[in-house]
């Protein structure tokens, strides 16, 4: 925290309860630091990976004490980058990576980041410029949220630490929450709660004394060299730098694994790693028990993928009683709603793991965005190849017209594109869309939205557009759904919960197909080269062949999913009605008769909605955590 305009010295005591809330982030040690002033205070709560030693204790400072750091992550490259630092004179006292960043910012000032291979969000105070520098790495691995409050800035890897401070208000913010509904998760920068804001991947920020904030992204995804002309040129290079990722996150000093489904992407993890290992690979796998859910289970193709490579294997089997366990604690655990049921099985597969003595793991995000492995977007493709251009070709009368008449034929999502296409709008706003536009205006109180009249969910999409036309060299439909998700859905979604469900656990995950130099080659390649015909994930299954089984790439994709539906017609229903139907009553938010209408064909926007409702509950209403699951007073809010 930094005390801004003169005010009291920064309290050693909050800097401490704020360090302490996050110690399952690190539970290997803890340290703190106040200027000499008081006027700065930054504290670290370690998970020790790297360096085990003292050594590696944060926060950390360089040799004359002008520079100190509070870091959360893991930088891959940190020994090709120490000789370098040493030649041009700057001492080290540990081996850790947190030590090489320090010494990269007296070198180079903000443009460090620039040198950094991994995931990152950091905290430095530089008592030359009395300034306070914050960045998070270029595809959101690492959580980043600051607030104002109390005469101070503050900062934490999770909002929580924030909310430590009295002085901060819980409230919620009606813009977040509309797009909440929309995204499942707001929008970088915004928070739900109103005055928290989390930095966007790939952006630094400069913090002065007075409390000024200067935000500045530093990375361009489509930085990368031109890609190679021939065929076989481009997979050799896939091959290869997704090799040295790999490799380069095997870089540890405790046990790690692979979080394994039998999928391509993990399966292609666990070959790759198997390579550089003499011993077996530590494999975790996770399925579900109960009626109607084999359909989700994929632990036979994950024991194969195992068996094929001489794996390790551990595997856990969770079913509605699992989840409805985890619940409060997975309220807590996520700060604000990360509405995908994902959260349970990847929670009980890093508790699998933990409890193994892994420490690290590698999981498969990214791989699906950056070589469109979903059937949605190859269904949305084919949409935008013929009909959307016709569609829009018609005079805007006779589209609102269509729109209008079809509204009560067709579903909501098919009205949703409808509804889009007779406005000139974008298409797709991302790989996991719950609520559309006119979704929102049947759920929503009349109240609630006068307080957010005028606005809509294409806005941020909009903004996306506009940053895509100025950067990107290939304008195919294919790189901007790319582009989009690694913007939006990815860091603040399907990162988020891999982050916050493997920290609760003490257990560190990492993205190899999110390597940067990864990312930047593969977003060079145009649309025909990686969906010929639109075959899904074309370009990656060509590469991965002859590395894993034929019958891993050549069967349907399952992915990873979890029984929401079939959970929701059981005990899940029961509390979602009960717990929605009183908030319902007491807040100005949802009408009931909607989300009625939800619950009764246990429809999986319930869930979204039924998270928003126990994280209200929790930190904005103040209920204690354990008692979450208990049906609330519905008393009539005023």
């Amino acid at each position: 925290m930094l005390q801004v305009g003169g005010g009291a010295p920064v309290n050693a005591e909050l800097l401490a309860r704020m360090r302490d809330l996050i110690a399952h982030r690190g539970p290997d040690d803890a340290g703190s630091y106040v200027a000499p002033d008081g006027r700065v205070g930054l504290a670290n709560r370690r998970l020790s990976i790297i360096d085990l030693s003292a050594g590696g204790h944060q926060p950390l400072a360089n040799e004359a004490g002008t520079v100190w750091i509070a870091f959360n992550g893991e930088i891959y490259n940190y020994r090709e980058l120490r000789p370098a630092l040493l030649a041009r004179g700057h001492v080290f006292a540990s081996q850790s990576d947190t030590e090489v960043i320090v010494h990269l910012y007296e070198e180079y000032g903000e443009d460090c980041v620039q040198h950094l291979r991994g995931m990152f969000a950091f905290a430095i105070w530089d008592a030359r410029r009395q300034e306070l520098f914050l960045a998070r790495d270029r595809l959101g691995e690492k959580p980043l949220y600051y607030a104002h409050a109390g005469g101070c800035f503050m900062f934490a890897s999770e909002i929580k630490s924030l909310l430590a401070n009295p002085a901060l208000p819980r409230t919620v913010k009606p813009e977040a929450l509309y797009h909440y509904l929309t995204f499942l998760t707001p929008p970088a920068p915004d928070t739900l709660f109103n005055g928290v804001q989390k930095l966007a991947a790939g952006h630094c920020a400069w913090i002065a004394l007075d409390g000024a904030v200067r935000v500045h992204e530093y990375w361009n995804m489509f930085a990368g060299s031109a890609p190679p002309a021939a065929p076989g040129d481009v997979l050799e290079q896939l091959r290869t730098t997704l090799r040295e990722s790999i490799a380069l996150r095997m870089i540890s000093d405790v046990p790690f694994g692979v979080l394994l489904s039998g999928g391509i992407d993990s399966t292609t993890n666990l070959a790759l790693m198997t390579e550089l290992l003499q011993q077996p690979v530590r494999s975790f796998s996770i399925g579900y028990a109960g009626a109607g859910v084999a359909e989700y289970n994929e632990l036979n193709f994950a024991r194969a993928a195992a068996r094929q490579f001489g794996a390790e294997h551990h595997e856990i089997i969770i079913g509605r009683e699992d989840l409805m366990r985890f619940l409060p604690d997975m309220i807590y655990h996520q700060d604000e709603p990360i509405a995908d049921p994902v959260c349970v099985p990847v929670h009980y597969v890093c508790k699998l793991a933990r409890e193994s003595g892994t420490k690290v793991v590698q999981v498969g995000e990214g791989a699906d965005e950056l070589f469109g492995g979903y059937a949605h977007w190859i269904a949305a493709l084919r949409l935008q190849r013929r009909l959307w251009p016709m569609f829009g070709s018609l005079p805007g009368f006779l589209r609102h017209a269509v729109a209008g008449l079809a509204r009560p034929l067709i579903g909501e999502l098919r009205h949703e594109y409808l509804r889009r296409g007779a406005a000139h709008e974008e298409l797709f706003w991302g790989g996991a869309i719950a609520f559309g536009e006119a979704g929102k205006q049947a759920l929503l109180t009349d109240g609630f939205l006068r307080q957010v009249s005028g606005l809509s969910s294409h806005d941020p999409v909009r903004a996306q557009r506009r940053q895509f036309e100025a950067t990107s060299p290939n304008r195919d439909y294919l790189t901007w759904m790319s582009f989009l998700d690694l913007r939006m859905r990815l860091p603040e979604l399907l990162l988020m919960r891999v982050d916050k469900m493997s920290m609760a656990t003490s257990v560190e995950a990492r993205v190899p197909f999110l390597d940067h130099v990864f990312v930047e080659q593969m977003m060079q390649l145009p649309q025909q080269v990686k969906l010929p015909g639109l075959q899904p994930k074309h370009l990656l299954k060509q590469a991965v062949r002859g590395i894993i089984p034929d019958e891993i790439i050549d069967r349907p994709k399952q992915g990873f999913r979890v029984p929401v539906r079939q959970w929701l017609a059981e005990d899940l229903g029961v509390l979602a009605h009960d717990c929605l139907r009183g908030f319902c009553q007491r807040t100005d938010y949802f009408r009931w008769p909607r989300v009625q209408a939800l619950l009764r064909t246990n429809n999986e926007l319930s869930w979204y909605l039924l998270n928003f409702a126990l994280w209200h509950e929790l930190w904005i209403e103040g209920v204690p955590r354990d008692e979450l699951l208990v049906p609330r007073q519905p008393f009539r809010r005023q």
